[in-house]
């Protein structure tokens, strides 16, 4: 069993003892808490919430609810929906606040509660803190009998989000629909189902084939869109005939290609290919998260714009964006930020203007990845003992690599040239994580083993 609390989230695996997993209790304790720190907010009392298709997912909704209502907070309920549809529908409520019940890329057995602002965005380090010490400190006091909240559902939302993509203007609906794109989804038996077929539909798709459609929670496979977890898309784009597959995670903010032959886009190359896009209409800059590729800084060069990198950390990409004014950014997991709709990942924005680039090349998916630089990341990671003094190994790994540019805002990025390497410890495990990037994949291995070998000697 596992709870991690984190100023961005609950997220635990469902049962086991209280404190030790998300429990009844863990849910109801923390939806406290978050009520107590919308208080201190202000009068509004409105929240909204929404969850995906998790096999835990109405036990949870049941127990947030309850506890709102007895907080006195009157509830906007989304039902099964993504969590780009509840950023948006807290801003469209004006609400103040919002619950996303989801563990995201996490398996069956996990659920989370992801907190959301007025503006609809991710809790501030300094907010979530706030929250997780009210949860251990503090007693709280409930409403009485006639200051309890009520619930409102509404399952409007999802097309609402989907008008409100077909509205953007760089979505051409027209170039779309001359393509006859025949697609195949991947809805990972959650709410992708409820919302991507639908989105396709409503951009002029010709044919839509969906794979793991039922929602269930029962997750087919793996659902995280890594690799290993979709060769069933694959292999049925491949069988097919389609133009290309489209695989989401269980909440809709992660986003992933499927070339016409099978072949993998690349999730590290969502962000780059829609970014291209964009900055060939609308001129300016971009920001990823320092362990994304160094693709997106090329293409954002060519268009004549400026790449900032974050630390790791959609919240940390979001203050990044806001302060250079970045047109758009994301993550290299599939995470794609457009200001214009809201600032949080969104794949149903990234599909539509994704889309519109690919009609508008007249290539095939295939041949617009080749058109892209060509790097290679390697993934790596180091166990931990409680006795390392992490601070030291890194002062020591920056003295030895003092002659290279070190950016020390997350870990440690060192760069070589056009490699690089992050090191940065986790926030929710005893280890670093070691990413290494260059032209070559053999580099970028070498690279990594050369830095954990470094590690190992200081330890």
């Amino acid at each position: 069993m596992a709870l991690i609390k984190s100023i961005s989230g609950i997220r635990g695996t469902i049962g086991g003892k209280q404190g030790t997993g998300l429990t009844p209790i863990d849910v109801v304790k923390f939806t406290t808490a978050y009520g107590a720190w919308i208080k201190q907010q202000g009068d509004n009392n409105k929240i909204v919430i929404g969850r995906d298709g998790r096999i835990s997912g109405s036990l949870v909704r049941n127990l947030v609810t309850a506890t709102l209502q007895g907080c006195g907070f009157d509830i906007v309920d989304l039902g099964l929906s993504t969590t780009p549809t509840v950023e948006m529908a807290v801003v469209m409520e004006k609400a103040a606040g919002g619950i996303i019940l989801t563990a995201s890329h996490n398996p069956k057995e996990w659920n989370a509660l992801k907190l959301l602002n007025s503006s609809g965005e991710f809790l501030s380090a300094e907010a979530g803190q706030w929250i997780l010490d009210y949860a251990d400190n503090n007693e709280h006091d409930y409403a009485l009998i006639n200051k309890l909240g009520t619930i409102r559902e509404d399952n409007s939302y999802i097309q609402k989000h989907i008008d409100a993509i077909l509205q953007h203007p760089l979505v051409d609906v027209a170039a779309i629909k001359a393509k006859n794109f025949k697609i195949v989804v991947d809805a990972i038996n959650s709410t992708g189902t409820l919302s991507v077929p639908p989105l396709l539909k409503a951009l002029g798709v010709a044919e839509i084939i969906t794979i793991n459609e039922e929602v269930t929670g029962n997750f087919a496979h793996n659902p995280e869109p890594l690799p290993e977890n979709l060769t069933e898309l694959c292999s049925t784009v491949e069988k097919q005939n389609a133009h290309l597959g489209i695989a989401v995670d269980p909440d809709v903010d992660r986003l992933c290609f499927v070339c016409e032959d099978g072949s993998l886009f690349g999730e590290e190359y969502t962000l780059v290919a829609v970014a291209d896009y964009v900055l060939s209409h609308k001129k300016g800059n971009t920001v990823s998260n320092m362990s994304s590729t160094r693709a997106l800084r090329d293409v954002t060069e060519k268009h004549g714009g400026e790449y900032t990198p974050s630390a790791v950390g959609e919240v940390n990409v979001v203050k990044k964006m806001k302060a250079v004014n970045a047109v758009i950014g994301g993550e290299g997991n599939g995470g794609i930020i457009v200001p214009e709709m809201h600032y949080g990942r969104d794949a149903l924005i990234g599909i539509a203007l994704f889309l519109t680039h690919l009609a508008k090349t007249g290539k095939s998916v295939k041949s617009l990845r080749n058109s892209y630089p060509n790097y290679f990341i390697s993934k790596n990671k180091i166990e931990l003992s409680d006795d390392i003094d992490l601070k030291s190994i890194f002062a020591k790994i920056q003295d030895k690599y003092k002659s290279h540019p070190i950016n020390t805002e997350d870990g440690l990025k060192i760069e070589f040239d056009n490699d690089w390497v992050h090191l940065r410890p986790s926030n929710t495990e005893p280890i670093i994580r070691i990413y290494a990037e260059s032209g070559s994949e053999t580099t970028s291995n070498n690279i990594a083993k050369r830095i954990m070998e470094d590690i190992r000697e200081m330890m």
